[in-house]
């Protein structure tokens, strides 16, 4: 009877413990935001290429080559106080990019965000399996939802800061830092990662586990391939874009905030609507739509320019808490380095793709660039009705 009840109870939605995961995922992430935003000030003022300041974003997610080892840990110890101290860290470092004097010191800091935000991002999702019970497409909607709220919320933040006391002036954000960090201390210190494991279960052969998922990380690495040129686009060289069009930072940075609007909205509904109407059904409307609204967004004019990426941002974003939830219907005690190789291939193709971007932007423009992702993320329909059956 005991028994019976321990597994109801895990089936239960834990809507409180959710929450506050996502809300720890927003405090973070805001920070990681303030790269996008102040791109086109950074460029400026240390009088670098597109192709360099799309290094930058490659140096910050290099710690993501260590997800799977990061996840291999989590899976084996207690890891909640790291986790807690990510935005303090996070905070620390990207608060100081405005005062960086060279290339070198911005990579530095950039590079210690991005150790931190591994340290994050790896264990958080295994917590919200732990609180989701049999709605985990729901829960990684709100877990989602928290990181695309915060990509809104920083452009808008940082622009304030800039306007107040300049590029030099954002590391008056750090206090905020400390305080996230406290508020996560007081409410998921208590949230567990890993689970009990025999000492010989520490032997595993995780080159095993991955062979064994193989083909579930084929689709997801599929789908975020084809959609990753115009997803690299649009997050980190939207502002850049419009400011070379003759657009003002100001209309620049909230047509930014408009799109991961949108995006959060994408990704709070489509893994609950995923649920429901099953993973095959809902990425095939988000690959069809996205492409087109990309098209509408660079023939746009005036005030639609700034409206349109909200269209966008809903369908390019969507896929993030479904294919975390294909991932996380998987059954197995090594979650938290499933969750880590599908972090680490994401790395390797958003890297790949930034940088693809920032050099192409270089030799043929924006403009040219931005439909060569459009037409690119095509290929994304392709992957989902290859991979149906195994999507259901």
């Amino acid at each position: 009877m005991k028994y019976k009840k321990k597994i109801e109870h895990k089936e239960v939605f834990q809507s409180g413990n959710v929450t506050i995961i996502a809300i720890s995922h927003f405090l973070h992430d805001i920070y990681t935001s303030f790269l996008a935003p102040a791109l086109p000030l950074i460029i400026e003022k240390l009088q670098i290429s597109y192709g360099l300041s799309g290094i930058l974003a490659v140096i910050q997610r290099i710690p993501s080559l260590f997800n799977p080892a990061v996840g291999i840990l989590a899976d084996k110890m207690k890891m909640r106080y790291l986790v807690i101290a990510s935005p303090l860290v996070t905070g620390t470092a990207m608060s100081l990019i405005g005062i960086a004097p060279g290339y070198i010191f911005l990579a530095i800091l950039l590079l210690i965000s991005g150790i931190s935000s591994t340290f994050f991002h790896v264990p958080t999702p295994v917590m919200i399996k732990k609180v989701a019970g049999n709605r985990l497409g729901k829960g990684m909607s709100y877990y989602m939802v928290g990181g695309e709220l915060a990509r809104t919320a920083g452009p808008i933040i940082i622009f304030g800061v800039i306007s107040l006391w300049g590029l030099e002036g954002t590391y008056k954000m750090i206090p905020l830092g400390f305080i996230a960090s406290g508020l996560m201390y007081y409410r998921l210190r208590n949230i567990e990662i890993s689970s009990r494991m025999s000492h010989s279960k520490w032997r595993i052969s995780y080159r095993k586990v991955f062979l064994k998922y193989m083909p579930v990380f084929s689709i997801t690495a599929g789908i975020t391939f084809f959609l990753g040129a115009m997803k690299a686009s649009l997050t980190l060289y939207l502002p850049t874009f419009l400011k070379s069009q003759g657009e003002t930072l100001f209309f620049s940075d909230v047509s930014l905030s408009v799109l991961q609007l949108a995006g959060a909205a994408g990704t709070f509904v489509s893994g609950t609507i995923s649920d429901k109407f099953g993973r095959t059904r809902t990425l095939l409307a988000i690959t069809l739509l996205a492409p087109f609204l990309m098209f509408l967004f660079l023939n746009a004019e005036g005030i639609w320019k700034m409206i349109t990426p909200g269209f966008i941002g809903f369908f390019l974003f969507a896929p993030n808490s479904v294919l975390l939830a294909l991932i996380h219907d998987q059954r197995t005690s090594n979650m938290a380095f499933l969750n880590g190789t599908y972090m680490l291939i994401n790395f390797f193709i958003s890297a790949s793709m930034v940088t693809i971007v920032g050099f192409l932007a270089d030799q043929i423009g924006f403009d040219k660039t931005f439909r060569l992702a459009a037409f690119f993320s095509f290929g994304a329909i392709i992957i989902v009705l290859l991979a149906r059956k195994r999507l259901k």
